[in-house]
């Protein structure tokens, strides 16, 4: 639990210095004379820079395990941070934003490999509680964009930079933590015991891969439903209500804090039902507030916002736990697929909606976006899981 409560901990200070980045759009929009088309390529460079590396470092790690370098990974995000708070260009803000990027790349497949091994079995509840602190740590960007970015300007971000450095010290407590944890574990295992262990049921090549294709498509859906609030909520707030940036920015932190609670709540619950009947919830359950959205007005808009993302947030433990029982020992390559490809993804949705924004306007995408969880049907193909995450036999 100590390793488990440090990691979430470590994911709070990473995603909340990236949320910075779409959080400070509605300041770099005007400072620099950006179109939406332009801060959707923002997204897009901060979301494929994670995305085409996640994959790989989960790949390398799985077999050649890099605890510390999560502390890199930080670095990295360092850099990035400071370069947003001082860039006086266009290209400049893009090569900031892949930095952060990059950092985040590096930090979530070990730090998800991590919480599997840390989780004494109970594998949704660890991956829920290591989401709650990234939950939490993206809805802070917003918030603290609202009472320091906005009011001090962009240079005020470098102030985090201070929060970079905490995070690589308790990065490095962490994965020292988590070597000795391991030590121990190999040590009450003797290989002849885990030789005789009962092996799960095996699946061919061709229905994991269709399995985690479904999954991948499932978690982009529900990105680019979120993207489109992280990249654009703020403006769309704006023009439909006029309430001021202060205020939108603290919708935008109201809508992003409540994926906290579903995310653990997910998790909790995903160990206990099963992660099928949670991956439908998510479905099902969100679906008619996305479609009413559209029409509330402002409060109503408030309070559909934190439903609908309370609900989706729900499925992320148990998608990324169902992946890593279909694919045992590949815990890291998972993380890097379901926190890069995913996102990534997500990044381009962003990107695409952004210039359709720019052609039929902000309030017209969020009624073309409302759809998006309907995707989430496909989970009708996905194999069933026993209610403790193990593959259904016979199925």
């Amino acid at each position: 639990m100590p390793v488990l409560i440090a990691l979430s901990a470590t994911h709070l200070l990473n995603d909340m210095m990236q949320s910075l980045i779409p959080a400070i759009y509605p300041i770099i929009k005007v400072a620099y004379g950006l179109d939406f088309g332009q801060i959707g390529l923002i997204t897009l460079t901060f979301q494929i820079t994670a995305s085409l590396f996640q994959p790989l470092v989960g790949a390398y790690t799985d077999k050649n395990p890099m605890p510390y370098s999560m502390v890199v990974g930080m670095g990295f995000t360092l850099f990035g941070l400071v370069g947003l708070a001082y860039a006086g260009t266009y290209p400049l803000l893009l090569l900031s934003a892949g930095c952060v990027g990059l950092g985040s790349s590096i930090f979530h497949p070990e730090a998800t490999r991590m919480a599997r091994n840390a989780s004494g079995g109970r594998h949704g509840l660890a991956q829920g509680i290591f989401q709650v602190g990234g939950q939490t740590g993206g809805a802070l960007g917003p918030l603290l964009a609202a009472f320091i970015v906005v009011p001090r300007g962009q240079a005020s971000l470098a102030w985090f930079s201070a929060t970079a450095l905490l995070a690589m010290v308790l990065m490095t407590w962490t994965a020292g933590r988590y070597a000795q944890l391991r030590r121990q574990q190999q040590a009450a295992a003797p290989p002849a015991k885990a030789k005789t262990a009962a092996a799960p049921p095996m699946r061919s090549t061709a229905a994991v891969a269709v399995a985690v294709t479904i999954l991948v498509i499932l978690l982009f859906s529900k990105n680019a439903y979120s993207q489109s609030f992280s990249s654009f909520y703020t403006f769309y707030l704006i023009g439909k209500f006029g309430v001021s940036v202060q205020t939108s920015q603290i919708m935008l932190f109201l809508f992003l804090g409540s994926s906290a609670a579903g995310a653990i709540f997910g998790g909790i619950l995903g160990d206990r039902i099963g992660r099928n009947k949670i991956i439908w919830f998510s479905i099902l359950g969100a679906l008619p507030f996305t479609l009413i959205l559209p029409f509330a007005d402002l409060f109503w808009t408030g309070v559909l916002t934190i439903m609908i993302n309370l609900i989706m947030s729900s499925a992320f433990a148990a998608i990324l736990v169902y992946a890593m029982e279909l694919m045992p020992g590949r815990i890291g390559l998972v993380g890097g697929l379901f926190y890069g490809l995913s996102f990534g993804l997500g990044g381009i949705a962003a990107a695409l909606l952004g210039e359709l924004a720019d052609r039929i306007g902000i309030a017209s995408v969020y009624a073309i976006c409302s759809f998006l969880p309907a995707i989430g049907l496909l989970a009708w193909f996905l194999p069933r899981l026993d209610s403790d995450g193990a593959p259904a036999p016979g199925h």
